[in-house]
């Protein structure tokens, strides 16, 4: 696995792997078949590019989706990695060009649609290619059970079977129950293979679910606090698609629109125009995002519930493909509930089918009324267990006061029990409000002691609520096209007045708290970045993502060792992008203030990292203010430098420190010299021994401050760069 890290870093630029690559590299270059299952945004696609590095050949990459082909084949090239793809969208010269150096093994990946295995001319194509792996993504396209069930994945197996020397075969899909993901390894014809979840839960995401808001005004206000960041909304139908990006429209919004409707060349240039930024906001079907491997979605919204728990999770799953906080946010009116109904009634499934989608919707309509952490019930409903409260979504933030509404659940409860099972929630409705509907009649239902109980409210409310009893747990309906509705086990405390039932309402929802704070510096480099992605045609986040640009602000590297230790630059684009990330750095390191303070710490290679700004004034304090503390600091209490140096002082290490907080150690270090040149308290034993201070000024007296290196080089090896740091600050101060 030691070569696997090294390309990680030479390649990627990253020092380690996320939860759950490494072991699922390492089932695969131990020669094993793998289904693996990470959340969206779990960093998928390393986890077969790294072993294609290391297999002689070219690994093949099946896939559906013609976009992410693209970008996944671009962002390859860029770090030095010869891919290609082979799909529709090619001219028939471009596709025969790729065949003819594919046959040549120019290629370490070649990324194909499923529908182009079965054609001749790629069957001739792979009987004469070293084809050591075949990575199938969009797994759960293979399975009836899933929710996006495509008949082009079932022709995978035969195919694979009939090759003359089988590869290992490796599965990815980022939603799978338990039940999908054996029917994925039985219909791929996966042999023994090893299968790996890395866990569901993104930390990184706040689920909120917000009912009974009036929409428009949510959105304006939602809208309004969110100025600057890119999202995605979510709606059922075309219609509410044009309705929201009109409401956009009037407030001012880039935004741009996204469903069936529209021909094919606006539906694609709506979708380039999101990925430029170009576009700060998309509203969309379902039909847009799959392939969008767009990492600065800050947040993705839903108008109305979707059909499954799958598929909103995916969906919301591409806010924060960065790892940066984002939010997922839902609205929720049961009527929605209805839509989906329309939608399952008309679609093209056979009855199974239907009452497979019934039974996921019913799993989501439990999600939009459940009190339950928003995180925990969906990392359940996918079989992982024992997740503890995730401490953000809505439910864990909700202090409204909670509603005693134990005898409107008794009434609820005593009527579904009277009906015994036989009946939906529909009927149970009626019977409760009293309704004279013509089958109530004939079945005698307006007999029962339960009949007009809820006489008063409308009955779409008496609805809403039997669905919310469903989603606590003290109603359960049947599977199937037409379920029925009947007492639970959590029912009979209820009943037996053992306990009360509680609830809360939510028509607001609370922004994602986010570390992420502009500077002058990182503004600069993300114009830079914005005008460099023009130049070559590209999104922006193919050059570097938004969490890279603040590493770089934060660090502000000044030489190529400095930059390949910023996480997501590796060597190839140092190379390439090196000099003018550094030009712009050193730009603003002559700018600050704090150079007229501290000259000979600003002249050296590797101490630019207090002289950044987390904010607009972020060195508007001198230097030399020793009586500064981090509740008057220039950044605020949140400021990144001084959250790094109370968790120092708590008695962290600076590795320690590193990881938790997902920057690299030369980074801490920055901020805890940012911290001392700022005047706030700091331990200089534990950042610089007494036993080697003598020793390092020295040095400085003999070869000068201007280079760190000729000080390095004239001190014992156990004397860092971060302690020669810490003694020209120390020295700064005197």
């Amino acid at each position: 696995m030691q070569e696997a890290r090294n390309l990680l870093k030479q390649v990627y630029g990253y020092d380690t792997f996320r939860k759950g690559q490494e072991a699922i590299i390492s089932g695969i270059m131990e020669g094993r078949d793998s289904l693996a299952i990470l959340p969206t945004g779990g960093g998928k696609s390393v986890c077969y590019q790294i072993p294609a590095l290391l297999m002689d050949g070219t690994t093949l990459v099946v896939s559906p989706l013609i976009s992410l082909m693209k970008d996944q084949v671009d962002a390859l090239n860029r770090l030095g990695i010869k891919a290609a793809y082979l799909n529709s969208s090619m001219s028939a010269v471009e596709y025969r060009e790729v065949m003819r150096q594919a046959f040549m093994g120019e290629y370490k990946l070649l990324y194909v649609a499923p529908e182009r295995l079965d054609a001749p001319m790629f069957a001739s194509l792979s009987e004469q290619m070293h084809i050591p792996l075949i990575a199938i993504d969009e797994a759960h396209c293979v399975s009836q059970w899933g929710h996006d069930f495509r008949p082009s994945y079932r022709q995978l197996a035969g195919w694979i079977a009939r090759m003359n020397n089988r590869p290992l075969v490796a599965a990815f899909t980022a939603t799978a129950t338990e039940e999908v993901a054996r029917d994925i390894a039985s219909m791929l014809g996966l042999h023994d293979p090893s299968i790996h979840v890395s866990g569901f839960a993104r930390d990184n995401l706040s689920l909120s679910v917000v009912s009974g808001a009036d929409k428009p005004a949510f959105l304006r206000k939602f809208m309004g606090e969110r100025k600057d960041q890119s999202g995605i909304i979510y709606a059922a139908t075309r219609k509410e698609t044009e309705q929201v990006h009109a409401v956009l429209e009037k407030m001012g919004i880039p935004a741009g629109k996204y469903h069936g409707g529209l021909g094919d060349v606006e539906r694609a240039e709506m979708q380039e125009k999101f990925r430029f930024d170009d576009v700060r906001v998309m509203v969309a079907t379902n039909a847009f995002g799959m392939g969008i491997d767009k990492p600065n979605v800050r947040f993705v919204l839903h108008w109305q519930m979707p059909g499954d728990v799958e598929s909103y999770y995916q969906e919301a799953g591409r806010a924060g493909r960065d790892g940066e906080e984002s939010e997922c946010i839902l609205l929720f009116e049961p009527q929605d509930v209805q839509v989906q109904r329309f939608l399952i009634d008309q679609g093209t499934g056979d009855g199974d089918r239907k009452s497979i989608q019934m039974a996921k919707l019913h799993t989501m309509m439990n999600y939009s009324r459940t009190q339950r952490c928003l995180q925990q019930f969906i990392v359940e409903y996918f079989g992982e267990a024992d997740v503890p409260p995730c401490g953000k979504c809505s439910s864990c933030l909700d202090k409204s006061e909670l509603i005693d509404r134990t005898d409107d659940a008794l009434k609820a409860l005593s009527c579904v029990a009277r009906l015994k099972g036989k009946f939906g929630v529909t009927t149970a409705a009626k019977v409760l409000k009293g309704s004279r509907d013509k089958r109530v009649l004939e079945w005698g239902l307006d007999k029962l002691s339960t009949y007009g109980l809820f006489s008063r409210w409308p009955e779409k409310e008496i609805s809403d609520w039997l669905y919310w009893l469903v989603a606590e747990g003290y109603l359960v309906m049947s599977d199937g096209q037409y379920p029925t509705v009947s007492l639970a086990s959590g029912s009979l405390p209820v009943l037996e007045g053992r306990e009360r039932v509680q609830q809360r309402k939510r028509t607001t929802v609370r922004q994602a708290s986010s570390q992420a704070v502009s500077s002058p510096l990182f503004e600069a480099l993300r114009e830079w970045r914005r005008t460099a992605a023009a130049r070559e045609k590209v999104p922006p986040f193919m050059l570097f993502f938004d969490a890279t640009l603040r590493e770089l602000a934060d660090a502000a590297p000044t030489s190529r060792e400095q930059l390949l230790s910023v996480k997501g630059i590796g060597a190839a684009k140092a190379d390439k992008y090196g000099d003018d990330i550094m030009s712009i750095i050193r730009s603003f390191a002559a700018d600050s203030p704090t150079t007229n303070e501290v000259p000979e710490l600003l002249t050296v290679s590797a101490t630019v990292d207090y002289t950044n700004m987390d904010t607009v004034d972020s060195s508007s304090k001198p230097a030399s203010s020793k009586k500064a503390s981090a509740t008057t600091s220039s950044d605020g209490d949140g400021a990144s430098h001084v959250q790094s140096l109370e968790q120092f002082e708590a008695g962290m290490s600076m590795k320690d420190i590193a990881a938790a907080r997902g920057l690299s150690e030369v980074t801490i270090e920055g901020h805890l010299i940012r911290c001392a040149l700022e005047g706030l308290s700091v331990d200089w034993e534990r950042m610089l021994p007494a036993v080697y201070e003598a020793q390092i000024m020295e040095a400085v007296d003999q070869v000068g401050a201007e280079k760190l290196k000729p000080i390095k080089e004239a001190l014992p090896d156990e004397i860092s760069y971060f302690m020669i740091k810490a003694a020209l600050a120390k020295r700064s101060l005197q």
